[in-house]
């Protein structure tokens, strides 16, 4: 039940950070009956129940109290979840991490300001009947008022999804005020969403850039390196596909990565 009682905000930072990407899993099904089966094995897999045990220690990793949780599994598919989020108290011996380095893969306590944020999820599962393509996307947003950037948690949420193409982008808005009245726009420095993922995650992605230093709104988007058609196939032995259809496969999935990663549709290879 959503508490009606008041916050005490203590050195609240009124700079609001937010964090939002998609994550996109592709692969190929034959069939209809076995796209289908496709959408109902995702749907059981990133169910709201999941979803929220991702977003909890999510919730951990930046420090947060979870102070209310609404979730929901939809008909045909997908789900939603929204977690509304505290700070945790803050000690004069705490130190919050604000330089531009890679958060943690698994859940640790970093203690920030995190009061009147959130942390949301809501999946999109579909196929396309004419190519055999399914996707899945997921898209994520955290947002917090406070010291700390949600960049921290984005190792985590990427190794925690299958993730052949990421979009993010990260904005800071609004501003603070110190105590002799300066106004901030941003209080850490970032040149870039790379800098905050880990060198694994890096050595596995093409990874581009589209940066507004000014605005403080920065983008980064991602697509694996390495295509193994194995890995793409749902219900379907890689062995039992002739040479040709193996190659058309191929090009279908590739070109449905391609243009989810440029962002437009792209002419048939003929």
């Amino acid at each position: 039940m959503l508490s009606t009682k008041k916050l005490k905000l203590k050195g609240f930072n009124n700079l609001t950070k937010s964090l939002s990407f998609c994550i996109y899993d592709i692969c190929y099904a034959p069939t209809s009956e076995k796209r289908d089966e496709y959408i109902a094995y995702i749907d059981e897999m990133y169910n709201a129940d999941r979803l929220t045990e991702i977003l909890t220690e999510a919730c951990d990793i930046v420090g947060a109290n979870v102070l209310n949780i609404a979730r929901q599994d939809y008909e045909p598919q997908g789900a939603s979840v929204t977690i509304l989020v505290s700070e945790e108290p803050i000690k004069e011996s705490d130190q919050v991490d604000k330089t531009e380095t890679p958060g943690p893969i698994t859940p640790e306590s970093v203690v920030a300001h995190l009061d009147k944020s959130h942390i949301c999820v809501h999946t999109y599962p579909e196929s396309n009947p004419d190519t055999g393509i399914c996707t899945f996307r997921v898209d994520i947003e955290v947002s917090t008022c406070g010291i700390i950037s949600p960049l921290k948690a984005l190792n985590y949420l990427i190794h925690q999804l299958d993730s052949d193409i990421v979009t993010i982008d990260y904005r800071v808005r609004g501003f603070t005020r110190d105590v002799n009245g300066t106004k901030h726009y941003i209080d850490h420095a970032i040149h870039s969403i790379q800098n905050f993922m880990t060198d694994d995650i890096k050595s596995l992605y093409h990874m581009v850039d589209v940066n507004v230093y000014s605005e403080n709104m920065f983008h980064t988007k991602m697509m694996l390196k390495d295509f193994d058609l194995s890995l793409y196939l749902f219900d379907v032995a890689p062995e039992s596909l002739s040479e040709q259809e193996a190659e058309v496969i191929t090009e279908r999935l590739y070109k449905e990565m391609q243009e989810i990663y440029y962002g437009r549709n792209l002419p048939d290879i003929q």
